[in-house]
């Protein structure tokens, strides 16, 4: 399929006017920060939760931003909802430009300890989602004549850590997803990339960062701090502006890869001791 090349001013290579973008599990968090710079860049917002009461309180949270989101109750896991969830939006709301497949969790549990029932759930969350929602969100795309998928994958996408062998296993795997999806449906002009976070400051790492009684840092933080040449966490407004750039026409030609946000901790080997 040829696709016409339009030739953009500066501004124009970063608008998100006149789309309509989905973002998975983005009541708070990183999903939260990434909906909202979408928005500021001219989306209209969609976003899912898995309960009645975590969508209330995303929709006070965007409605205390000043943005009109449109929350909904759906379980990314599940076919038939996320497929409804999908419909729903493209009459609510418009056919969906830009899918953001945010939604996951982690299990922190030694293999060994760790049973098939909740290694399957991570994988189910982290890689079975991605791969519904975005099922589901294509034939829009191609009908639509382009699209934009933007998986969030990890740094545990390259590497290995002790206790995530389940996170492990889905995030790379997203990575592979990713190189798929752009593989397959780049003809049709849709484009799917994915953003690799490094160690972000959210509410869920807080106590990884907390001062101990005596005054000192946390050893984790210590430890990720020297290992990250920035030399400190991520914030969630770092990822922001890379999702912008895999959300717009700026990243037209950019498919198929990952984008880790990581303050260089991939590149670096650490410090001689």
């Amino acid at each position: 399929m040829k696709q016409e090349i339009i030739r953009r001013s500066p501004g124009e290579m970063f608008s998100l006017e006149g789309k309509t973008a989905l973002v998975t599990g983005a009541s708070h968090g990183i999903g939260f920060a990434i909906a909202k710079s979408l928005s500021d860049a001219g989306a209209q917002i969609a976003f899912n939760c898995s309960s009645a009461e975590s969508l209330e309180r995303g929709l006070a949270a965007y409605r205390n931003e000043g943005i009109e989101a449109h929350g909904y109750v759906c379980d990314v896991t599940d076919e038939p909802s996320v497929e409804a969830m999908v419909a729903e939006i493209a009459d609510q709301v418009g056919v969906i430009d830009i899918l953001v497949n945010n939604a996951g969790m982690i299990r922190r549990v030694p293999m060994h300890e760790m049973n098939a029932d909740e290694f399957r759930r991570v994988i189910d969350v982290d890689l079975t989602g991605p791969f519904l929602v975005s099922k589901a969100v294509i034939p829009g795309m191609i009908r639509k004549g382009g699209g934009k998928i933007i998986n969030v994958c990890s740094m545990m996408s390259e590497l290995g850590r002790e206790t995530v062998s389940a996170y492990a296993a889905a995030k790379g795997g997203l990575k592979m997803l990713t190189k798929n999806i752009a593989s397959e449906y780049g003809a049709y002009n849709i484009q799917c990339n994915g953003i690799g976070p490094g160690y972000i400051a959210t509410t869920q790492t807080a106590p990884l960062r907390e001062r101990q009684a005596d005054g000192s840092r946390h050893p984790f933080d210590q430890f990720i701090t020297a290992r990250t040449p920035a030399g400190r966490w991520g914030t969630v407004e770092d990822l922001t502006g890379p999702a912008i750039f895999l959300a717009s026409p700026a990243s037209d030609f950019v498919n198929g890869q990952i984008l880790y946000v990581d303050g260089g901790i991939l590149a670096y080997i650490g410090k001689q001791p």
